[in-house]
């Protein structure tokens, strides 16, 4: 129970349902890792007290689980490893996979409970020869199952999702006819542990390092400004470069070893492959390949028809149809055939 409005009904909608529930608020950070001292945040102190509210109200007992060690080499570490090799990471993601629906599912073995419950919009179901499947949720809006292709077998056959069926509007509207003090709360838009969007300035604080200014410089070397440390910049930024050109710039990518931001013009963005390792295939294997399929490279994204391909170490080589704007490094590609969502893993590099 995060504190927010999802995971209050999905509480109530399971306890309604005749399981016996705990309710429960993983303690992920500190505000000083964060670099906050009051505020809302995902699983903020605020936050705890909003479940507690929820959990005593439907009549569940409650606890907080102290995951800080666990969420800062998983998820935090992680998230600075990939920025300074380059990439943008989702954190997010991270937290599915580490936490979620693993640490929290241990957890669970330890105390008794058989399922992890959370307020995802997503479904789970079970395919002819009897593996369970990640199916979208049916609002467009706010289907996440983009979120969850990290999961497993196992963690699907001990996972449920109450609101998988279920649009935004009808759960705050349950949560208001109950009288969730939450039933209105906006959702977080943020990451976590980086509530003001700097990221730069989290890495700053949280490593304690300093990132050198460098070149600006076009592909073919050409230098055109200064850039403030490397990983103030993702791939396809236009704003805030503070370069002055014939036409609009964007970043395209990092050239680490020399400190140097390469920029471009939008057209050169555009790509049709992309390379994809660390994959993980929902029903265990991949199927066969080549294939063809439906990919998103980001959140919310319209899917694109694409060809799947086979690489040696487990990989795969994603051919889309039509080009694409750039995937960061570091981007989760995710793989749909129609509402089921195939598997997924890490772009490494655009072709």
């Amino acid at each position: 129970m995060s504190g927010g409005v999802d995971s209050s009904v999905a509480a109530l909608l399971i306890k309604e349902a005749g399981y016996k529930a705990l309710g429960c608020t993983m303690r992920l950070y500190t505000n000083e890792d964060a670099g906050v001292t009051t505020g809302r945040t995902c699983c903020s102190l605020d936050d705890v007290e909003d479940a507690r509210s929820v959990a005593r109200k439907i009549g569940i007992p409650y606890q907080v689980f102290n995951f800080t060690e666990d969420f800062r080499r998983d998820v935090m570490d992680r998230f600075v490893s990939c920025y300074e090799a380059g990439g943008t990471p989702n954190p997010c993601l991270d937290c599915n996979r580490f936490l979620k629906f693993d640490r929290l599912l241990r957890r669970a073995d330890e105390l008794g409970y058989r399922y992890v419950v959370t307020g995802h919009y997503a479904r789970i179901g079970r395919d002819a020869d009897g593996l369970f499947t990640l199916l979208k949720g049916p609002d467009p809006k706010k289907d996440q199952s983009y979120f969850l292709y990290s999961m497993t077998q196992a963690q699907l056959a001990r996972t449920l999702f109450p609101l998988g069926t279920m649009t935004k509007d009808e759960v705050r509207r349950i949560a208001e006819e109950h009288g969730f003090l939450n039933a209105e709360k906006p959702d977080s838009q943020d990451i976590c542990f980086v509530p003001d969007g700097d990221y730069a300035a989290f890495l700053r604080r949280y490593t304690g390092k300093t990132y050198p200014e460098g070149d600006f410089v076009l592909r073919d070397g050409t230098v055109v400004g200064r850039h403030r440390g490397i990983v103030n910049y993702t791939i396809g930024q236009r704003r805030g470069l503070g370069v002055a050109w014939s036409e609009s710039l964007y970043v395209l990518g990092k050239d680490l070893e020399h400190n140097r931001v390469i920029l471009g013009t939008e057209r050169e963005l555009y790509i049709r492959e992309v390379m994809v390792r660390n994959m993980n295939w929902i029903g265990g294997r991949p199927p066969e390949m080549p294939f063809r399929c439906t990919a998103v490279t980001r959140y919310h994204q319209k899917e694109a028809p694409a060809e799947i391909f086979p690489l040696p170490d487990g990989g795969i080589r994603v051919v889309f149809d039509e080009e694409r704007r750039a995937v960061s490094p570091g981007q989760a590609v995710v793989l749909y055939d129609g509402d089921r969502v195939l598997g997924g893993g890490e772009a490494v590099e655009n072709l």
